[in-house]
């Protein structure tokens, strides 16, 4: 049990370590080679925890949804103000998944398909907050699925501006300003 509870530990400090060297270099420009380096492994000490460059990538998503998340049933629109509070306090998390996504529209970039897959949930997770707040249409007129993608946009995009100007662009406080407009107030 102690074999197994060490091999957790480093694989979590092999994904932290991908974690920074991704943030650092971006996907393309993060090797193998550095991570291992980070953590005092050789890199065919790295390939025992994960077999290839894209293992390592989605296991790196996978981590932060874990980070993120909270039960489906569960999310209210208080607590996505609270998620894009929490995102503007660690800007190297941010970064990465940033710059992971906007790679991962490219044909044949390893992430691709789990970005694919995160989407569709995220749109179906916001449709139902947005249905538990609103009933079956917000003030607007907008049905919770014509709004879904509208809200995943913004907080998306505010990641990206927020990200260029961080002194021009309170996250938070822009998100808080586009859930009063969404609510008709």
């Amino acid at each position: 049990m102690a074999a197994r509870a060490r091999s957790q530990e480093r694989r979590a400090e092999i994904l932290r370590a991908a974690l920074e060297v991704i943030a650092e270099r971006g996907y393309r420009g993060a090797s193998l080679a550095a991570v291992a380096e980070r953590v005092g492994l050789t890199q065919q000490g790295l390939l025992h925890y994960f077999p290839t460059k894209e293992a390592l990538l989605v296991a790196v998503l996978e981590e932060r949804d874990q980070w993120d998340s909270v039960p489906d049933s569960q999310w209210r629109l208080d607590l996505l103000g609270s998620l894009v509070e929490y995102n503007a306090m660690r800007p190297g998390i941010v970064q990465t998944f940033s710059a992971l996504l906007g790679e991962s529209v490219t044909e044949g970039h390893p992430a691709r398909e789990f970005f694919t897959r995160r989407y569709a949930a995220v749109r179906g997770n916001m449709a139902q907050v947005l249905r538990a707040e609103y009933g079956d249409r917000l003030p607007g007129g907008l049905t919770p699925e014509q709004a879904a993608p509208l809200m995943v946009a913004v907080m998306d995009g505010l990641q990206f501006q927020w990200l260029l100007a961080p002194d021009e662009v309170d996250m938070p406080e822009v998100f808080r300003d586009f859930l009063r407009l969404l609510g008709g107030g």
